[in-house]
């Protein structure tokens, strides 16, 4: 089976990240894989580097006829069975170029809790009957889905997921050394963009109130980069947090800064689900988590990994944190289930397993079970 993968940004965040996971686990295996894209970036790098063909393609609109007449070329000269596309834009020109190529099936995968305005339901209910099979990574996001138009016998939840084995085999870390921190110290850690819906403000308000409620030492470590990174340090400057937090930029070296940390840290207000908060779980840490989108899904009293707070009120925050700072037998606990969560809920194999079913289903038009885990 032929698969393309059509995502407009190839960049560095959690759909990038899916992608990848999804050739590195089918490639040359279940399937034989192809790479369409407007916007380079590292995903372009990386799937080149895997040996997969690749094409750029501009997209300037979900509804741009120029592109998907090129898109169902395309598809024909590399005889592709199913394209699998991200976002909203890449499925309306994958399902606009099945007018030229009626043979081809398309599978969408929705990564984002969004209501769409009333243009956009009439839209998705209009195109639907070119639409063969949907993902949605989330309970809440099938929902979602319902409400913006998408035929709900056509969805399946398929949570993403990692490789348990890479992220939890330990590795010596150089986090502590490179901030110059002892082993006393109490890291958590928060890997997200700085964009407003990742939630840095409330997150930094929260380390000022815990510093009130706390005398164990700790540290904030925040990875990344983004437009609100700049305004992220001078709120910490003006709040006097500047022994409590650390700024590291973005980085690659992800289990380096799990391997180093004591806790993983959420603060967002959208979320479907996070690659990030799985990645952390992997590695052994436990997670507080906003009570937002899909989070609830990871983050429960079955799965025992942690705890869910309330935004955008940093108290509910600050709370979990002294919690799990002050602790150590309930921390110990949580690290326990987020190692069980991620090898029975969110395991990379069981995840390209059923998506692989998925293509399958999309070819030979067969229904979903009723169970979508």
């Amino acid at each position: 089976m032929r698969v393309l993968y059509l995502l407009n940004f190839a960049g560095k965040a959690g759909t990038e990240r899916y992608v990848q996971s999804l050739v590195e686990s089918l490639n040359h295996k279940e399937i034989e894989a192809f790479f369409v894209y407007n916007v380079s970036g590292l995903l372009v790098e990386r799937m080149k580097e895997m040996g997969v063909p690749c094409f750029h393609l501009e997209m300037r609109s979900r509804l741009d006829r120029k592109a998907a007449k090129t898109l169902s070329d395309l598809c024909k000269r590399w005889k592709i069975d199913v394209i699998h596309a991200h976002y909203l834009r890449e499925n309306y020109i994958a399902m606009l170029s099945k007018r030229w190529n009626p043979g081809v099936k398309v599978v969408y995968t929705s990564h984002f809790i969004m209501d769409n305005n009333w243009y956009t339901r009439v839209s998705n209910r209009i195109l639907s009957s070119r639409q063969d099979r949907v993902i949605s990574v989330c309970t809440v996001g099938k929902e979602s889905l319902i409400r913006n138009g998408l035929d709900g016998a056509k969805i399946q939840v398929i949570f993403n997921a990692v490789d348990p084995g890479y992220w939890k085999k330990p590795e010596p870390s150089t986090l502590r050394q490179e901030l110059g921190i002892s082993e006393e110290i109490f890291v958590m850690l928060c890997a997200s963009r700085f964009a407003d819906d990742k939630g840095h403000q409330y997150l930094i308000d929260s380390i000022a109130l815990l510093k009130q409620q706390t005398q164990r030492p700790f540290l904030l470590v925040l990875a990344g980069d983004g437009e609100l990174l700049g305004s992220s340090k001078e709120q910490v400057s003006a709040l006097g947090l500047d022994h409590e937090v650390r700024f590291i930029g973005f980085r690659k070296d992800m289990k380096n800064l799990y391997q180093g940390s004591s806790l993983y840290v959420n603060s967002s207000r959208h979320e479907a689900l996070s690659f990030l908060i799985i990645e952390a779980m992997a590695a052994g840490l436990p997670v507080i988590a906003t009570d937002m989108g899909g989070n609830r899904d990871i983050v429960n009293e079955a799965n025992g990994c942690g705890i869910l707070v309330e935004y955008p009120h940093p108290a509910s925050m600050a709370a979990a944190m002294k919690t799990l700072l002050e602790d150590p037998d309930l921390l110990a606990r949580y690290r326990e289930g987020a190692l069980r969560t991620v090898e029975e809920k969110f395991n990379l194999s069981k995840m390209a397993k059923a998506t692989y079913q998925v293509y399958q289903d999309a070819c030979g038009n067969v229904g979903y079970p009723e169970n979508d885990h």
